[in-house]
Order: structure tokens, then C-alpha cells, then sequence
């Protein structure tokens, strides 16, 4: 069976501030979800949430970046943030940047991962939402997965990912693609998904006639389409697994080390990206520290068999005390590097109005 998998995503509204999302938010989404299924518009849904974004996990037949289905995700999120005013939830409706539907969600604020498969006999799927931090929050642990043999001992011992994976890598300042094999061309991917804030990885395919795809991940940057700091971009990603493909704990794996990520307070520093279950998913120190869920879903002929809560594993203990310490040590830096982000990655935040004020009182130096 071939079926496409939406995951869209937005902040319309935080309770409190930016920690947690509203009970009358998520009932107003699964109200909306409920009846596209009984209209057949969707096969299966699932309501997904991380911090204050909420998520619309999504099954249906119309492929992706289909106009009804993105439709019906921009009126969903109106809805919900007229709830988020009535109740006077924070940044209401902040990832919304513009006024009314125009055929798909691009440019429109909230974000999105979507791919078509051919669904297998099994299909495992996790899906990771992430908060307080950016697309390339996704860069390290899908190298990891997909070209890293100490992480996923399947590239060497299965045979059917022993020749490697196709990885697509945006520049999102110049608005380019470029595709990589590995791992024939890790080398040069490294060089440039090293620098997550610039490139990202948007989809993985496996080798092959039809480059089907196996992992996608949103790539949406609000300041990029805004022109101003309007939040963090707050990222997605789905990944299959088995059959050919990472196991289940070889998709997780990357997330036993909490590496360093760009957002955290205001979107302006440097922070370990916690794995946590669904239970502690409300980032409420400074904001944070960054984390990530995972739900874990067997899809069946488009139902969405889940979630099962990944991440609410033991094992993570130790992942997430070394983030607790991670985020201790960052935070004695105060408004210094590394903790906060370096100047060019300010551009949209006080940054320009502090140069506009200054530009008369720089001098040349001796």
C-alpha cells in the first residue's frame, strides 16, 4: 500500500509562557483531526506535542504538500489559536506569518515532514519533535544513524545496508540542494552538515532505481521567512526502521549523547538537546535545555499503530544527566560565547538595532 505521512507542526500559543501547551489547545486539535478522518480526508492521525508546538501526525492517499491536507493543517492551527487567545496563552498564533491560506504551507510559518512509501509487511516508524532548537538539531544523529558504523553496526554486518544511503542536504541561506552518497562521500557531506545553523539534512533515501525514502525531516527557518526572531524553528523528522534499514535502537542511539544545539532562550544559545518521555517534555529552565521526544509507531494499512514513548527508557538516565550538566556549564557563560551565539547568528535579534545605535561611535582604529 502506498501512503504519505504528514507531520506538521506549530506554536499557537504556550501555557505557561513558552513551557507547555493548553488541555483546551490539544482537545481543539483532536476535534479537528477526529472529523477529517470520519470525512475521509486523512486514514489514521495522531496528536503529537513537544514543549508548546503541537503537531498533527497525519496518514492519508493525496501525496505530499497536497493543498487539502495542508489546508486543513492551517485551519486547524486558526482554530487552535483562537482558543489560545480566549485563554490568553502566550505568543498566540506566533507561528503563523501570514493571514490566509495560499496552496500549501512554504513560507507560511509552520512546519512540515512528509514523505510517500510503499508501506512493508512491517512498518516501524519514530518520530522525534524537538523544542527549543533548529533543523539542524537533526544533522549529527542522522549521520549518525544512516553513515555511522559505530552507531548502526548494520552498515557493516547486514548486507542490505552494507552499500550505504543517498543523503539530500539544503543550504538554507542559499537556497540549494545537494545530494551525497555514502559512504563514498562522507568527507565532503561532514564539511558541510557541520554547520547545522547554514545546512541541514532534509531527506536520506536508500540506494537504488527508485530512492525510496527511508528518513525527512522540516527544514522550515521562521526568522528566514519572517525577517525577524520570531521564535525557534522547533524541527520535526520521521525515520524508518528493520528490514534493511537502522533497527529501532539504532535510530535511538544518537540520542544517548545530548549533543549541543543552537536555540534554548530566545533561540540565542548554545544547549544540550535532552532526550525526555512525553511526561517530561516541558522545557521550563530558561526555557529548556533543548529536548526531543520520540514516538514510536507501527504503521499498518495507513493506521498509525502507537505512539509508544521511546525516550522514556532508563537507559536515557545518563543521557539526560549529562545534558543536566551540560546545560549547568553553559549557563555560567551568561550573555558570553559559546553558550550564547556567535554575532552572525543573531542578525534577527537585538543585534541590528544595538548596531544601528553604535554605527556613529565606531572609529578607526590606530
Amino acid at each position: 500500500m502506498e501512503v504519505t505521512l504528514s507531520i506538521i507542526k506549530a506554536d499557537v500559543g504556550g501555557f505557561v509562557g513558552h513551557s507547555d501547551v493548553h488541555p483546551e489547545l490539544r482537545k481543539c486539535c483532536v476535534t479537528h483531526l477526529d472529523q477529517a478522518k470520519k470525512e475521509g480526508l486523512i486514514i489514521d492521525y495522531a496528536q503529537g506535542e513537544v514543549g508548546d508546538d503541537i503537531a498533527l501526525i497525519m496518514t492519508h492517499t493525496k501525496g505530499i504538500e497536497n493543498e487539502e491536507i495542508h489546508k486543513f493543517a492551517w485551519n486547524t492551527f486558526t482554530a487552535m489559536t483562537e482558543v489560545a487567545r480566549q485563554y490568553g496563552q502566550y505568543g498566540a498564533g506566533q507561528d503563523l506569518l501570514v493571514d490566509a491560506f495560499s496552496g500549501n504551507l512554504k513560507g507560511m510559518g509552520p512546519g512540515f515532514a512528509e514523505m510517500t512509501i510503499v508501506e512493508r509487511p512491517s512498518e516501524p516508524i519514530i518520530i522525534f519533535l524537538a523544542d527549543k532548537t533548529e533543523p539542524g538539531a537533526w544533522n549529527m544523529p542522522l549521520y549518525k544513524m544512516f553513515a555511522d558504523p559505530f552507531n548502526t553496526i548494520g552498515l557493516v554486518i547486514d548486507p542490505s545496508m552494507h552499500e550505504g544511503f543517498r543523503y539530500e542536504v539544503l543550504d538554507l541561506i542559499g537556497e540549494r540542494q545537494v545530494i551525497f552518497e555514502t559512504p563514498e562521500e562522507i568527507y565532503d557531506m561532514l564539511v558541510l552538515i557541520g554547520s547545522p545553523s547554514r545546512y541541514v539534512i532534509k531527506h536520506i533515501f536508500r540506494k537504488g532505481d527508485n530512492d525510496e525514502p527511508v528518513a525527512v525531516t522540516s527544514t522550515q527557518r521562521l526568522f528566514l521567512m519572517a525577517g525577524r526572531y520570531v521564535g525557534k524553528d522547533d524541527p520535526v523528522m520521521a525515520v524508518r526502521c528493520q528490514s534493511g534499514l537502522p533497527a529501532v535502537g539504532e535510530v535511538l542511539e544518537p540520542f544517548a549523547f545530548p549533543h549541543a544545539v543552537a536555540g534554548w532562550m530566545r533561540g540565542s544559545h548554545h544547549g544540550p538537546l535532552m532526550p525526555v518521555g512525553i511526561e517530561d517534555d516541558t522545557p521550563t529552565r530558561f526555557d529548556g535545555p533543548p529536548r526531543v521526544v520520540a514516538l514510536g509507531f507501527q504503521l499498518k494499512d495507513g493506521m498509525l499503530i502507537g505512539p509508544r514513548d521511546m525516550f522514556s527508557d532508563k537507559s536515557y538516565d545518563n543521557a539526560r544527566q549529562q545534558a543536566l550538566d551540560a546545560a549547568d556549564y553553559l549557563r555560567r557563560h551568561g550573555p558570553f560565547e559559546p553558550h550564547r551565539l556567535p554575532l552572525e547568528e543573531m542578525e534577527y535579534t537585538t543585534m541590528p538595532a544595538v548596531m544601528k545605535k553604535l554605527k556613529d561611535r565606531f572609529k578607526a582604529a590606530d
